[in-house]
């Protein structure tokens, strides 16, 4: 018996709709409880948020623009250079990514991978190469830092791609730190992972892997050592994905090959995103601190899109900034049945 519980209270609210001469109507929403963390969840307005479309090429008009430290021009002397006892060459690369200290750092040792030399890339151009280069090359970087300065636990990697994303350019990049405060979505689920291995003697992620393939309606496929997911209780307006890897628990067991299962499903992640009409996400890599085998590494990646192009809404509102409450217009089990014919594909 599984000791992994997904609850859904599905509710109703009745109103006299003018859609429909002010006939009595009720419409539906779902509250959902994490089966991790036990943090709740709201799913309402289905169908009612579509993503809007962003044209691309405008972002390379001069006037909007501008003078871009990321693009090759002004790389070499816009951006800064690590410390000779952080980084001796200053800089790394590695094809075309390009890591560098952040001008406005999150943590002690918080860097940057320029991905692109170009400085709009739409998910088509996000090549394997491409992604390949950008993660090893922060993967190895908080390898370097952890044996630098043991005394930053918590690895991370987080990439912001196209408004409204939050990402203060266009040009692709990711940002990589070690830390010792990794925010609170990672802090609540590693002590509750914590907590679920101590009553168990198991790994939740694992536990939490084998109940969805057994239900059979959010597991999207696996591709090598990675399952990939509808998230129960999704995090992002238009739903989310997460991928795990069971078997890794920190940043020194991610090897080359887990990156190319990582950059596999993004390919086809990122090709439902073209399909689906979706431009901009949000996506992190977390890894468990040392010496433990209850959380396991996994990816998580959201859609943003503005609510429309008239005002330029964002997809943020009071919920998620002042109630800390996740609220999402796609049904996970919908998500995943859309979904999974992308990762059946060769």
């Amino acid at each position: 018996m599984s000791h992994i519980k997904f609850e859904i209270v599905d509710c109703r609210s009745s109103f006299l709709d003018p859609r429909k001469g002010f006939e009595e109507h009720a419409e539906g929403f779902q509250v959902r409880i994490d089966p991790l963390t036990g943090k709740s969840g709201h799913l309402s307005h289905f169908g009612a948020i579509k993503p809007q479309r962003l044209f691309l090429p405008d972002y390379e008009r001069p006037e909007i623009k501008g003078a871009c430290p990321f693009c090759l021009d002004l790389r070499g002397k816009a951006t800064p250079q690590f410390p000779k006892a952080v980084l001796p060459e200053g800089r790394a690369t590695r094809g075309e990514a390009t890591l560098i200290p952040n001008l406005y750092p999150y943590d002690i040792y918080s860097g940057v991978i320029i991905m692109t030399d170009d400085h709009v890339v739409p998910l088509e151009k996000l090549t394997n190469k491409r992604i390949l280069d950008a993660f090893s090359l922060g993967v190895d970087f908080l390898k370097q830092i952890g044996s630098l300065d043991p005394s930053l636990p918590y690895d991370l990697m987080a990439w912001n791609y196209m408004p409204p994303s939050g990402g203060g350019l266009v040009h692709p990049h990711q940002q990589c730190f070690a830390t010792r405060y990794p925010g609170n979505q990672y802090s609540d689920e590693l002590a509750a992972s914590k907590r679920f291995f101590e009553s168990y003697a198991e790994n939740y992620w694992q536990a939490y892997i084998d109940e969805e393939m057994r239900l059979g309606q959010r597991y999207i496929g696996a591709i090598g050592s990675s399952h990939w997911l509808a998230s129960f209780v999704p995090l992002g307006l238009l739903g989310d994905v997460i991928c795990i890897f069971p078997d890794v628990f920190t940043i020194t067991d991610f090897n080359v090959e887990h990156i190319a299962d990582l950059t596999a499903g993004l390919q086809k992640l990122f090709a439902y995103y073209r399909d689906s009409g979706t431009y901009s996400f949000n996506a992190s890599l977390f890894f468990g601190p040392p010496d433990q085998k209850y959380f396991s590494c996994h990816f998580r990646i959201a859609p943003r899109t503005f609510l429309n192009t008239r005002d330029f809404a964002p997809d943020l509102n009071f919920y998620q900034t002042l109630f800390d409450e996740p609220v999402s217009v796609i049904v996970p089990e919908e998500l995943c049945v859309s979904l999974a014919p992308y990762f059946s594909q060769q």
